[in-house]
């Protein structure tokens, strides 16, 4: 699978934020959200090819118990389903972070969905064709029912502007099984500044509404880079 690359460090957002992990990105995806914060591994993928045997091989030299699955979208490859067999095997304790447009027969201990919104579609001058198709694939119902339903999840929503709640609000009520617990809010932005000033009324949005602030914690600890 085309890996973009693997590394150790701390979840920095959703259920399991401060938790030490081990992250295997990987590169490709089949949607192009405007705020992209890892346009190596979608606008313009980057890595290598390499085996499942390479990958847990590496994630074991970390000795973590969690493993973070991310991307780009992991659900493109169909080598996750073996990877994540071999590394449950291992008993590592195994997140998914997923759009939830495609499925596969994974093994998985928690599902980080991140649905897309409207506030995700890129500009037809920067995306071209692309704008099309993230429009028509962003949203796809009947996978998401098919994840929440087979496995325990958290859906992480971007948050750019307030009037973005209409949309999380709408989209929340097509899922009425769906416990307020799970509904993460997460800010969008790429520095502690702008982060915290979105935090400030988001926290108040999350506290009327039952829902979960989802902090970015990463780039506060390490600032936006690469590898962390």
């Amino acid at each position: 699978m085309n890996i973009s690359e693997i590394y150790s460090s701390r979840q920095g957002e959703g259920l399991l934020t401060g938790t030490p992990s081990s992250f295997i990105r990987v590169s490709g995806c089949n949607l192009r959200c405007w705020f992209c914060d890892t346009p190596y591994a979608s606008w313009h993928p980057e890595g290598e090819d390499r085996s499942v045997e390479e990958v847990v091989g590496e994630v074991q030299s970390h000795g973590l118990n969690h493993v973070v699955i991310t991307g780009g979208e992991p659900m493109l490859f169909s080598e996750l389903i073996p990877l994540t067999q071999q590394l449950h095997r291992l008993g590592k304790h195994i997140t998914i972070e997923t759009a939830g447009t495609l499925q596969l027969p994974v093994a998985c201990d928690l599902m980080s969905i991140s649905p897309k919104l409207a506030n995700s579609d890129p500009s037809p001058e920067r995306a071209g064709k692309w704008r099309q198709r993230h429009q028509r694939d962003r949203f796809r119902p009947d996978v998401l029912l098919q994840l929440l339903s087979q496995y325990a999840c958290q859906l992480k929503f971007v948050v750019e502007a307030p009037e973005d709640l209409f949309d999380i609000e709408s989209f929340v009520g097509r899922f009425e099984f769906l416990q307020a617990a799970q509904i993460w809010l997460m800010p969008q932005g790429t520095d502690a500044a702008s982060l915290e000033q979105k935090e400030e009324w988001l926290g108040q949005e999350c506290l009327a509404r039952g829902w979960r602030l989802c902090s970015r914690k990463h780039i506060e600890w390490y600032g936006f880079q690469r590898g962390v």
